[in-house]
């Protein structure tokens, strides 16, 4: 099995408030991350809360997902990854690890990724934009142990330098990943292309 977890526990501090909760095509951000995962041939997905989780929680009902609570998300983005990994199946092989501030996420890329880590038998799948790795990143589940004791400053990177030879790079039919809604600015500007239908372009 192969599950998505979606990283849902940032406090938005640059957004000056709950940006997982705010408006986006008709639904809330954190749904339409979860509508664009679930779509891709994930076996599941874990919704990772943390600030603000109560009302993500609410957000989060009416779609066929699990969620975990970090209680320890202000120490960082890699202690929702741990906390995410813990909360698996134990039968699960890998984990696609979703930013949950990237709603214009394509489904096809996630797919991409799966296909490459059946395919190439390595453990750590990362897609290439242009000339940058960006995000989702899948990786094999034989690196729990490991990756519950990496360096919360370093995050998921330190093991992509303790392992560079099982990374396999996909590259990606479009020259950006998506971005983050991180501003206001970030958050303005996505509206405007998603008005515009240029959210999601892959052919």
């Amino acid at each position: 099995m192969i599950w998505a977890v979606i990283l849902a526990a940032g406090e938005s501090r640059r957004m000056g408030g709950p940006k997982l909760s705010l408006p986006y095509g008709g639904r809330t951000v954190i749904e339409e991350v979860i509508k664009r995962v679930t779509a891709s041939r994930v076996d599941g997905t874990l919704v990772v809360l943390g600030s603000h989780w109560r009302t993500l929680k609410e957000r989060t009902r009416k779609y066929r997902v699990a969620t975990a609570v970090n209680p320890r998300f202000r120490q960082g983005m890699l202690s929702s990854v741990q906390r995410g990994i813990r909360a698996l199946p134990r039968k699960c092989l890998a984990a696609v690890v979703v930013l949950g501030d990237q709603p214009d996420i394509n489904p096809k890329v996630i797919n991409l990724l799966i296909d490459a880590y059946r395919r190439e038998r390595k453990r750590i799948i990362i897609p290439v934009y242009g000339k940058k790795r960006g995000h989702p990143v899948l990786i094999d589940l034989a690196f729990r142990k490991e990756i519950a004791v990496l360096h919360p400053e370093i995050g998921l990177r330190e093991l992509m330098l303790r392992h560079p030879e099982e990374i396999f790079e996909v590259r990606m039919p479009r020259s950006s990943s998506p971005p983050d809604l991180n501003t206001p600015e970030d958050y303005q500007k996505a509206l405007r292309r998603k008005g515009k239908g240029k959210a999601s372009n892959f052919s």
